[in-house]
C-alpha cells in the first residue's frame, strides 16, 4: 500500500470522526445501526477510535430480519460484548406475529422491505433522534444522493429533493419532535477504501468474507446459500462451491461470488479487479431500477 493511500485512508478517517463527533454533540440520543457487515463494523471501530479511552457513546441497533445467518448473530454478540455497547434489537418476526406487517410469499420472498416498519418502530419506541448507518455513496445510485446528515420527517420518510445543504462540512442536524436523522459517516469511502482501512487497522470481520466451501443454489445471476428458508425450485439444485460473499443480510436475500479469497488481502485484491458493485449480489435490489430509493422514501437505511 502505497504512502499517499495511508494519508487517504487518514483524511477518510479524520473526515468520519468528525461526522460522529458532531453526531455526538447535536442530538440527545444516536445509535449506531448494525447489521454485522463491514461497513457497522468499520463505523463501530471509527466510533471506538473517535471516543476513545471512553466506550462508545452509541448504542447499537440491530434490525433483525429472523432470517439471519448465524455466523452474524454470534459476530454482533462477541463484538456488543468487546464494546460494552447496550444492544437495541428490533424483531421483524415480532412485527409480523403482531400483525404489524405481513409476510411475502413464494420463491423470492424477503423479508427486507419488511424492516422498514420495524426500525422505525424501534426509533419510535427507543426515542432515538439519530440513526448512523454505513451506507457508502459507492453502492447504489439511491445512495449516491445521500447527504451526511440525511433528514427525515415524522413518518421516517426521505426526500431526495429536500435535503440541507453542507457547505464547508457545517452540518444542520435541526428537527421537529418526532422527525429524526439519518447519518453516514464513511459516505465518500468506496468498498476498496473499506477493505484496506480493514486490513490497516487490522479489524475483525465474520468469516462469511472469507472464500469458504458452501451449499448454494444459482439464482437471479448469484449463488444463495442454503437455508431453511431457501424455497427451491424443480429445476434448481443444490452445490457445493468455494465462495465468499461481499455484503451480509437476510440470507434469503444475500448473494455469494466465486472466490478463492481467504486473507482481507486477497479479498482487496479481488475488490480491486472488480467492476461490479457489491450489491449487485443482492437479489431484493434487481426487483426494479428503483428499489433501493423506494424503500429509502419509506424509511428504509
Amino acid at each position: 500500500m502505497s504512502k499517499y493511500y495511508l494519508n487517504y485512508l487518514d483524511e477518510l478517517e479524520s473526515e468520519a470522526i468528525f461526522v460522529l463527533r458532531e453526531v455526538w454533540a447535536q442530538f440527545q440520543n444516536p445509535v449506531i445501526l448494525f447489521s454485522g457487515g463491514k461497513d457497522s463494523i468499520v463505523v463501530a471501530h471509527l466510533a471506538r477510535k473517535a471516543f476513545f479511552p471512553a466506550k462508545i457513546p452509541f448504542a447499537l441497533m440491530h434490525v433483525d430480519t429472523g432470517h439471519n445467518f448465524p455466523e452474524t448473530i454470534k459476530f454482533r454478540n462477541d463484538i456488543v460484548e468487546e464494546l460494552g455497547a447496550r444492544l437495541i434489537v428490533g424483531s421483524v418476526q415480532e412485527a409480523i406475529d403482531d400483525g404489524r406487517v405481513v409476510e411475502e410469499k413464494g420463491k423470492n420472498a424477503t423479508r427486507n422491505e419488511l424492516q422498514i416498519t420495524t426500525l422505525l418502530d424501534a426509533i419510535e419506541l427507543n426515542k432515538v433522534d439519530c440513526a448512523i448507518g454505513g451506507g457508502r455513496r459507492d453502492e447504489e445510485k439511491a445512495r449516491a444522493k445521500e447527504r451526511f446528515f440525511s433528514h427525515r420527517d415524522e413518518f421516517g420518510q426521505w426526500d431526495p429533493k429536500n435535503q440541507r445543504p453542507e457547505l464547508w462540512n457545517i452540518f444542520n442536524g435541526n428537527h421537529f419532535q418526532g422527525e429524526h436523522f439519518r447519518v453516514f459517516p464513511i459516505s465518500n469511502w468506496t468498498e476498496m477504501d473499506v477493505w484496506n482501512y480493514i486490513a490497516r487497522e487490522n479489524i475483525k470481520i465474520p468469516s462469511l468474507y472469507f472464500a469458504h466451501e458452501r451449499e448454494v443454489v444459482w439464482r437471479s445471476d448469484s449463488w444463495i446459500p442454503k437455508s431453511e428458508y431457501l424455497i427451491l425450485e424443480e429445476n434448481e439444485k443444490v452445490e457445493t462451491k468455494k465462495i465468499r460473499f461481499r455484503t451480509l443480510g437476510d440470507i434469503t436475500i444475500t448473494g455469494g461470488i466465486e472466490s478463492d479469497a481467504d486473507t482481507v488481502e486477497k479479498i482487496a485484491a479481488e475488490v480491486s479487479a472488480m467492476r461490479k458493485t457489491e450489491r449487485g449480489n443482492r437479489t431484493d435490489d434487481k426487483r426494479s431500477e428503483s428499489s433501493m430509493e423506494d424503500r429509502k422514501r419509506q424509511g428504509y437505511f
